[in-house]
């Protein structure tokens, strides 16, 4: 077996605590050895590599090469929170919508298909909260506590509601160190009892069999949950002018609309903020959405500056089933991509660039 050697360099100034293990190797330029297996038949070698990823062995097409192009229970509290978070400086990493709360249950059997019917057992839910050892801080919240975790500085920019779940929400962020940024303007008009303006809830739903089912109010609204947010306040701004990345994903688009996220998106790139997406399985069904999800989806292909995804999603947006292949094709498409992250669960991922091909192992 032979090694080939690539040079991956950061497509965004990095700066890891490096006492940190999970630093060991920055994203500063670095020398990764990949494992490069041809394939033999009868003695001779094709021109076609393979490489081996931890099980996972891929083709790489020979047209190509190797270098592939405290509260008061009044919600005062909230409010105070989210006005002191504002001042951070120097944040790593800023989440854009998609803040919700998680209500894993187990239940007999998983909602009835038929929209109706999944409403009217979503309703039946949220009669009473259920006990809080079954809430979780879900969406956008799950990729900053990992990052925080890690060391890194971050920030959540969305709305959460003064109710008892946006209550949670915060506490969950401030005991992880994460400041909240609010996206509404102080002189908008809040009515806490209007549920355009509580919290988004996910159920998460568990049979016996261990299946799962999702349901939130999101999925029953022909606009976003949070339609009424129509532009960024300066607040946003200087959040997003104060990070080197700002995250979003598909899921932001069920809470904001996609003119807002398109806002969000041009005022990074105008101010040097670097962009990572992940559309999730948002993407395939925002492929085929309304004319300005199509529009917003497209914008945030070719304007991120790092894709992330899983092969199947990469699949469904590029029509391309080979994952090299198809991190190539969203590279040629972009016009800022300079990463493309393909999630292949057990497998590993596979980072692609236009120089360069890199496979991380999974983490168990």
């Amino acid at each position: 077996m032979h090694n080939y050697t690539v040079t991956l360099k950061s497509p965004l100034p990095y700066h890891a605590p490096p006492s940190h293990p999970i630093f060991s190797l920055p994203l500063n330029p670095r020398q990764f050895v990949l494992p490069l297996s041809p394939q033999k038949t009868g003695g001779s070698i094709y021109h076609n590599p393979v490489f081996i990823c931890k099980g996972t062995q891929l083709s790489v097409p020979s047209h190509g090469s190797a270098s592939l192009g405290p509260s008061n229970g009044n919600g005062a509290a909230v409010h105070d929170w989210k006005v002191r978070s504002v001042g951070i400086e120097n944040i790593d990493v800023a989440t854009l919508g998609n803040l919700c709360v998680d209500i894993v249950l187990n239940v007999p059997k998983l909602p009835p298909r038929s929209r109706e019917a999944s409403f009217a057992y979503m309703q039946e839910l949220s009669k009473s909260p259920p006990d809080k050892k079954y809430w979780e801080a879900g969406g956008n919240c799950n990729m900053a506590i990992a990052a925080a975790r890690l060391g890194l500085h971050c920030a959540t920019i969305g709305h959460v509601g003064d109710e008892i779940y946006g209550q949670f929400l915060l506490d969950v962020l401030r005991e992880e160190g994460i400041s909240m940024v609010g996206m509404s303007e102080d002189g908008d008009i809040v009515d806490s009892s209007n549920a355009s303006y509580e919290t988004l809830l996910c159920w998460v739903l568990v049979d016996p069999l261990q299946r799962h089912g999702f349901c939130s109010r999101a999925d029953f609204c022909e606009d976003p949950a949070f339609s009424w947010m129509t532009k960024l306040t300066e607040e946003v701004k200087m959040a997003i002018k104060q990070s080197k990345i700002l995250f979003c994903n598909g899921y932001g688009f069920d809470e904001l609309s996609p003119a807002l996220i398109m806002l969000a998106l041009d005022y990074a790139v105008e101010v040097g903020t670097s962009v990572f997406f992940d559309p999730g399985p948002r993407g395939k069904s925002l492929l085929t959405g309304t004319p300005e999800e199509r529009q917003a989806l497209s914008h945030l292909l070719k304007m991120s500056d790092v894709l992330l995804l899983t092969s199947d999603e990469a699949e469904s947006l590029t029509g391309i089933g080979n994952p090299i292949l198809a991190g190539q094709e969203l590279l040629k498409n972009g016009i800022r991509t300079k990463w493309v992250i393909i999630k292949m669960g057990s497998r590993g991922s596979i980072l692609v660039t236009m120089s360069s091909i890199s496979c991380a192992p999974a983490f168990k």
